[in-house]
């Protein structure tokens, strides 16, 4: 079973780096998509480490193999 998510750093306004990551993204984004929706969050600040900049995006995938299950 393969499972992908995506994971969304920001800047901060002290510096430091911040992440979200999400569980099951859309398998048609494009950076575009992305940097869209990073932008409306930092717009939203609903964060109180005050996010000022997307630095970066990653789709993650990760293959699980199941050897055995009682």
């Amino acid at each position: 079973m393969e499972t992908k998510t995506l994971k969304m750093v920001f800047g901060t306004a002290g510096g430091d780096k911040w992440q979200m990551t999400l569980r099951y993204p859309k398998d048609d984004l494009d950076a575009e998509d992305v940097e869209a929706a990073m932008e409306a969050v930092i717009e939203a600040d609903v964060f109180a480490s005050g996010l000022t900049d997307a630095l970066a995006a990653q789709i993650i995938g990760r293959t699980v193999t199941d050897l055995f299950k009682n």
